[in-house]
């Protein structure tokens, strides 16, 4: 790659775009051979939208760029890529139903005399997964049958292959396993050693001062600040996304705990969930903690009746009485609410209008006599703007064109408008700034003030132990401990996470026959 270091490989000037209104405006930013600059800002300032700019995907409303000293103006993504300028999108551009070979090499299938030469393809897929540590899978497997955090690193290999002069990542570590993310880092590192300018974006901001030398934060559309990063604490850097101070606490206000709304009994699917129990209280924010695959989300989804348990029952409402859930129909009939991770696939239609979102849970509330009354829909969608702050054109705008953190306010506002008793929440701050992650935890708290009595999933044990009042550690499938607020430890709770595999692979030691036997 005929590149030197510090080289300025991609400039921006004056860049802006405005849909029914401005989203981003006058950003004039610099790209170095070498380095990784991280771009952050809460959700909706314009870091997706930049990104989009620069790789194809869209066209600016304002200003120029320059790629590698020529004047640049890509017609589309695949023009910018052929150029080398690439983005692996939070949206995974995949086909399910191919395998991951050919998902790799879409574009440029190997083949002879018109024919695809699968022995060729194989050998091609397989150096392009070792380099992000995905050597145990079979290259002729297909995707849909891969999780979401392999899909994710098949999605950052195929961005690896060819020549690539700009590299942007929108949020990669979302979905990935610590394990993954430090083959991702290592792979950055390899990238920079090549003279790959790298954009990195997220909301992590530890991640940010691992791998970045320096970022660029935008506030509503407009660049703030572009400085190595060295020179700001965690604390300057929030301040300077939101524009306030953002504490460390939150108060959640005096509420009463009463009397258990939620009795989960002996619930078992395969070995996924083994024998959990657990019950949860009237104005609590009862936590699920446990390391990736322990059971967490295939256990809100037994008790949501999107999956079939194997055993098991579960009691609802005061005084506590038994209830049968087999599909989510009767689980919202029941009083029960399951906010999902995957909010693109399966909590939100994208295409559709911020109304049409909001009112899918709550057509009753919108319909006179079986017809849609439009403006009943609007004042339903406007109460929810108003009260998820989110930011949006009006009630009309399509959710897809949202950024993530408000596309997750519009599916939480839509359950705002039923009178759901339990309410599950997986993931609720995935992939969301640390300003929207406030507003959240103070929207759980004012529920749980209403007397409502909250479960939440989270891989981010410093929230749970932050807005929970109880901690549930699931490990294997298992629930292993409950820990109450004034008794838990970061240590205690990481323990517990790793007990259940610890007691696995005991037992399976033991069973293994003995070579000299």
């Amino acid at each position: 790659m005929s590149v030197s270091a510090n080289e300025v490989v991609l400039a921006v000037s004056g860049l802006g775009k405005t849909y029914a209104q401005p989203v981003l405006g006058d950003v004039t930013l610099q790209l170095h051979a070498g380095e990784v600059l991280a771009l952050t800002g809460e959700n909706g300032a314009g870091k997706s939208t930049l990104s989009k700019l620069i790789s194809g995907l869209e066209t600016p409303t304002t200003g120029h760029m320059s790629y590698r000293g020529q004047p640049y103006s890509p017609a589309s993504r695949s023009e910018a890529e052929r150029l080398g300028v690439r983005m692996v999108m939070q949206e995974l551009n995949l086909l399910p139903t191919l395998t991951v070979a050919e998902n790799l090499f879409l574009d440029n299938l190997p083949s002879r005399a018109g024919w695809i030469s699968q022995k060729r393809l194989r050998q091609l897929a397989t150096a392009a997964m070792a380099q992000v540590g995905l050597e145990a899978i079979d290259p002729d497997t297909p995707v849909g049958e891969l999780g979401i955090g392999h899909q994710q690193m098949v999605e950052i290999a195929r961005n690896l292959i060819g020549d690539c002069h700009v590299l942007i990542f929108d949020e990669p570590t979302a979905m990935l396993t610590a394990r993954e993310v430090e083959l991702l880092f290592t792979q950055i590192e390899r990238l920079r050693q090549r003279g790959v300018a790298i954009v990195y974006i997220s909301h992590r901001l530890e991640e940010l001062q691992r791998v970045s030398q320096r970022i660029a934060v935008l506030r509503d559309g407009k660049l703030v600040c572009a400085e190595p990063i060295a020179r700001y604490s965690s604390n300057e850097l929030v301040n300077l996304m939101v524009g306030r101070e953002v504490g460390e606490h939150i108060d959640l206000g005096r509420r009463e705990i009463g009397a258990p709304l939620l009795k989960v009994e002996h619930m078992n699917r395969a070995d996924k969930v083994r024998d959990v129990s657990f019950e949860v209280r009237a104005g609590e924010i009862f936590g699920l903690s446990g390391l990736i695959g322990a059971g967490r989300t295939e256990l809100l989804r037994l008790i949501y009746g999107a999956d079939r348990a194997d055993s098991g029952c579960i009691q609802l409402g005061q005084p506590l009485r038994p209830v049968t859930i087999d599909s989510p129909k009767a689980a919202v009939r029941a009083g029960i609410a399951l906010i999902t991770e995957d909010r693109k696939g399966e909590g939100l239609l994208l295409p559709h209008s911020i109304s049409a979102n909001v009112a899918l849970g709550n057509l009753g509330a919108v319909s006179r006599c079986g017809v849609l009354d439009a403006q009943a829909e609007r004042e339903l969608a406007e109460r929810q703007i108003a009260a998820m702050r989110i930011r949006s054109a009006s009630p009309a705008q399509a959710v897809g064109e949202l950024s993530g953190g408000n596309q997750q306010k519009v599916v939480i506002g839509r359950w705002l408008e039923r009178d759901c008793q339990v309410l599950m929440f997986d993931e609720p701050t995935r992939g969301i700034d640390v300003g929207a992650k406030f507003d959240i935890y103070g929207l759980l708290a004012e529920l749980a003030r209403q007397g409502k009595a909250l479960v939440v999933v989270s891989s981010d044990l410093r929230e749970l132990m932050l807005i929970c009042d109880r901690i549930a550690v699931l490990s294997a499938g298992r629930l292993i401990e409950t820990f109450d607020r004034d008794g838990w430890s970061q240590d205690q709770i990481l323990a517990a996470a790793f007990a259940g595999y610890q007691k696995r692979d005991a037992l399976l030691h033991e069973a293994a026959p003995r070579m000299d036997a």
